[in-house]
């Protein structure tokens, strides 16, 4: 939570802010996002931001990456230093991506010989710079790596990793013998 009071101080001290100018259109989404999206509660009040911020797509990943960079950029303060400029990069990288679903998702192998999947419990390096940026507090969606990739390990909420030790823990003694085949790591 101290990081996301620091960042509404930043982003109260800009020239804009101490011009009493109202800020209005894409430029106010910006904003927005960038608090939204550095924070791991998200009200109602950031939809209309995280809508247009993920919206924004490109044929080419890279090319969403850079366009979502230069939509955050529209807020003034996304370059008043070094930190916001390395915020608003790490927000691009990571938001959407470094979730338990998203992790799940993406770092799932398939082994056509075992006919079994594994998740990777290596957290990307995106991830990382992500969830411990100075600016960020994603306490509420950060993830973490429940058991053994080898035996159905999967990512899960932190805020939910006791409910989801116990689910493997169960899915183990279930699949004693079995093989460890598609566990629930989505639930």
């Amino acid at each position: 939570m101290k990081k996301v009071i620091m960042l509404l101080l930043v982003l109260s001290v800009s020239p804009i802010g101490q011009s009493g100018e109202v800020l209005g259109g894409d430029v106010r989404l910006a904003c927005e996002a960038i608090l939204c999206l550095s924070s791991g509660e998200r009200p109602g009040e950031c939809s209309p931001s995280l809508s247009k911020y993920f919206s924004i797509k490109k044929k080419k990943f890279s090319k969403t990456l850079k366009a979502r960079i230069n939509f955050l950029n529209l807020c003034p303060v996304a370059s008043q230093d070094s930190n916001m400029k390395s915020l608003v990069n790490a927000i691009a990288h990571g938001a959407g991506r470094c979730d338990a679903p998203a992790l799940n998702s993406s770092l799932m192998r398939w082994n056509m010989n075992s006919q079994k999947r594994t998740i990777s419990n290596v957290m990307p390096g995106h991830c990382n710079t992500y969830q411990n940026h100075e600016y960020t507090d994603l306490s509420g969606i950060d993830a973490v790596y429940v058991g053994e990739p080898k035996k159905g390990g999967f990512w899960a909420k932190a805020s939910e990793y006791d409910a989801a030790l116990k689910r493997y823990q169960d899915q183990l003694i279930r699949n004693r013998g079995q093989g460890f085949g598609m566990m629930g790591f989505n639930n």
